[in-house]
């Protein structure tokens, strides 16, 4: 099952207090990026972020589910429709992220 349009704008409205919010689709899907790093997906209409210490310190009963077969668990965001406590959890994950890896150019 693929994710919605009408749920990919709707998490990007949740969290447009953020600033340098992008998304990038990938097989029906959408990855998150927030100033250029990866904290999580849309997956099945689902908002799942990586998992770090401020992401489990802020959802400490959050589910922790796969976005597709064969990938690292993720947390579901249960709380998506609350922009203030979205935008605070991006914000305190930033830091904990790695950096984006740099795609190779092909020859």
């Amino acid at each position: 099952m693929s994710s919605s349009v009408d749920y990919l704008s709707f998490v990007l409205e949740q969290l447009s207090s953020l600033d340098d919010v992008s998304y990038r689709a990938m097989m029906g899907e959408y990855i998150i990026y927030y100033r250029g790093k990866i904290v999580g997906g849309i997956y099945d209409d689902r908002f799942l972020v990586k998992e770090t210490a401020s992401s489990k310190a802020m959802m400490p009963d959050a589910a922790r589910e796969n976005p597709y077969d064969g990938a690292k668990e993720m947390l579901l965001v249960e709380e998506i429709d609350n922009r203030g406590f979205v935008s605070k959890l991006i914000e305190a994950m930033y830091p904990e992220l790695p950096e984006t890896k740099k795609r190779a150019k092909k020859a």
